[in-house]
């Protein structure tokens, strides 16, 4: 019999299921265990001496550390979780809010088209002016590039 073979029958079906299972337990107390380290330094409401009593006791004791502070603490760690995850939604909503109207300060294409709009309504441009201020507002140039600020490619 080759050394295949031997494996075969010394490492069956049922110990491959335990070795998977001791794994992914091994894996998941790792899991829970950084997620409790990085909840005890997000907690805002701890100060640093409860904050290295916690660590410590992660550290030195784990498992029972862990349970504690799971038992303790854990319907808070879930609170701040979600706050952390509204605050990020919040900022990146930001983001894209500021980016689409083009950054702060800056009038979006729309906002210029109302107002060009309501100049001419006013009677304060012509149509022939509206007409062009409309093509520059619609073309490819920004505000900055239009009043001639920033030189173009051409060194205009």
């Amino acid at each position: 019999m080759s050394a295949q073979t031997y494996l075969a029958y010394d490492y069956p079906l049922l110990s491959a299921f335990w070795t998977m299972l001791w794994l992914f337990l091994w894996i998941m107390w790792l899991v829970l265990l950084f997620r409790v380290i990085v909840d005890i330094f997000r907690d805002d409401s701890m100060g640093g001496w409860a904050k290295a009593g916690w660590l410590a006791l992660c550290i030195v004791v784990p498992f029972l550390g862990v349970l504690v502070y799971v038992i303790a603490r854990g319907k808070g760690m879930g609170q701040r979780e979600i706050a952390q995850a509204r605050d990020q939604q919040k900022a990146f909503e930001s983001y894209i809010r500021q980016t689409a109207t083009g950054g702060p300060g800056q009038t979006s294409s729309v906002d210029e088209l109302a107002k060009l709009s309501e100049m001419k309504s006013r009677g304060d441009i012509s149509d022939e002016e509206f007409r062009k201020a409309k093509a520059l507002v619609l073309s490819d140039y920004g505000p900055a590039e239009r009043s001639g600020s920033v030189p173009t490619a051409h060194g205009r």
